[in-house]
């Protein structure tokens, strides 16, 4: 039987969410149970993030007893503390693509992206969720020399993916959109977008219910075992069995399963909220209210929120430990894009835990028979693990060709081990925040 790390960190409570602009403007949601009883049923979820509430949904709407579990609340992991943006494809741009795993491949990799920013938007309108949806990303170029690149990537998804939501915008246009000197030009997404994640998860989560799916929270997995009909899984207050068993983890597997801890590494990414801005001072920010992320590896990400803070988003960490003061920690980059915030108060700064892969491919994997496992979003999770959710039930109910497309994305092992990973990714992240500033 495995065993739970059941991690803590630097700004996270047990059983709340942690202090965020999110969690103080997060919609009501009720305060569920934890698991204190032996139960049974047809499916068990750990995890209430997007992948794990999805697949509640969905395998709900198909008629399956559903149970899920989550060590805190739903939607306390990275699924309540990101970005909030909805990217378009995968996490590589389809050139690169094309060469690491082909051109079918790519292409089918491609569609299930556009499915999954599809979804997100059927879900918040069919379920009337409350998460300030807005239309648009910028992909800004801190380096001239990328434009060439940008241009060609742009021209790739329209001529051969006959996607026409993208376009190019040139360094003087560009200046009228965002009140910054950081960028020679960008991308314009317009099929993208970008939401309040939290409000998104506790939308899921309110909708599963309603179908009949079963959430458990404050209901830490100790671990697994195999047995003839399923799975026993044992939590602190009671057990679980079940037919089938989805690891919807992600940057908070801990020693779960090591077959997918190989696989999907943790890292901390960090975000602040600004005090509210006048409505000049926001839209002359980011003039058409779109979401922004930059060229940089280590990515800055920032947007308005819908009362008009400036949600900024960088620096990275490794490890277990939050950096101590995480509100200067992000606001060193913030100002480096607009030092015109400088007086602006900070009213949030938090950090959360995502994961990552080898190839920034997400990890689809059914381990053995009943036993599935998705994650390693790399940073794209919001439409991503939403629909890994609705394909993790399709392939429990029996229809697993799309389930399997995603699980062809290679995502070697992490060279070092769980001892030494962190350690070596440290290092090569930081020659290429290095290589940011030539």
């Amino acid at each position: 039987m495995s065993k739970s790390l059941n991690l803590l960190y630097a700004n996270d409570r047990p059983g709340r969410h942690p202090d965020s602009y999110y969690a103080a403007s997060a919609n009501s949601a009720p305060d569920l149970a934890p698991l204190a009883a032996s139960l049974s049923c047809d499916v068990c979820v750990i995890g209430g993030g997007f992948s794990g509430l999805s697949t509640a949904l969905h395998l709900a709407e198909m008629g399956r007893d559903v149970v899920l579990l989550d060590a805190h609340r739903v939607g306390w992991g990275a699924s309540g503390r990101n970005g909030g943006q909805v990217s378009s494809g995968q996490r590589l741009e389809q050139g690169e693509l094309e060469d690491l795993v082909g051109l079918p491949l790519a292409r089918a990799l491609w569609e299930l992206g556009e499915s999954a920013k599809a979804l997100v938007k059927d879900l918040i309108a069919v379920h009337g969720i409350a998460c300030d949806f807005k239309p648009g990303v910028l992909h800004a170029l801190h380096r001239k020399r990328f434009f060439p690149d940008a241009r060609a990537v742009a021209e790739k998804l329209r001529g051969d993916y006959g996607y026409g939501l993208i376009r190019m915008i040139e360094r003087e246009e560009l200046r009228a959109m965002l009140d910054t000197d950081a960028y020679f030009g960008a991308t314009l997404d317009e099929g993208a977008g970008h939401l309040h994640p939290l409000n998104f998860a506790l939308g899921l989560a309110e909708a599963a219910l309603e179908r009949g799916a079963r959430i458990f929270e404050r209901s830490p997995v100790r671990g697994y075992e195999v047995e003839k009909t399923g799975y026993r899984i044992d939590c602190e207050g009671g057990s679980l069995r079940a037919q089938n068993l989805v690891l919807a983890c992600n940057g908070y597997l801990g020693g779960l399963e090591d077959r997918v801890a190989r696989r999907v590494m943790p890292i901390n990414n960090y975000i602040l909220a600004t005090e509210p801005l006048p409505e000049e001072t926001a839209r002359r920010l980011i003039r058409d209210d779109v979401a922004v992320a930059d060229s940089r590896f280590v990515v800055n990400y920032y947007r308005l929120s819908a009362d008009r803070r400036m949600l900024f988003g960088g620096g990275e960490s490794y490890g277990y430990r939050f950096p101590k003061d995480i509100a200067a920690f992000v606001r060193k980059p913030m100002l480096e894009i607009y030092p015109q915030l400088e007086k602006t108060r900070i009213d949030f700064a938090w950090g959360g835990t995502l994961a990552i892969t080898m190839k920034r491919l997400p990890h689809f994997a059914k381990l053995q028979e009943g036993l599935y496992s998705v994650g390693g979003y790399s940073g794209q999770g919001v439409a991503l693990a939403t629909l890994a959710g609705k394909l993790v039930a399709e392939a429990i109910c029996g229809q697993s060709d799309r389930f399997e497309l995603m699980a062809r994305c290679p995502t070697p092992k992490f060279p070092g081990g769980p001892r030494l990973r962190s350690p070596l990714l440290a290092l090569a992240m930081t020659w290429y925040a290095l290589r940011d500033r030539v």
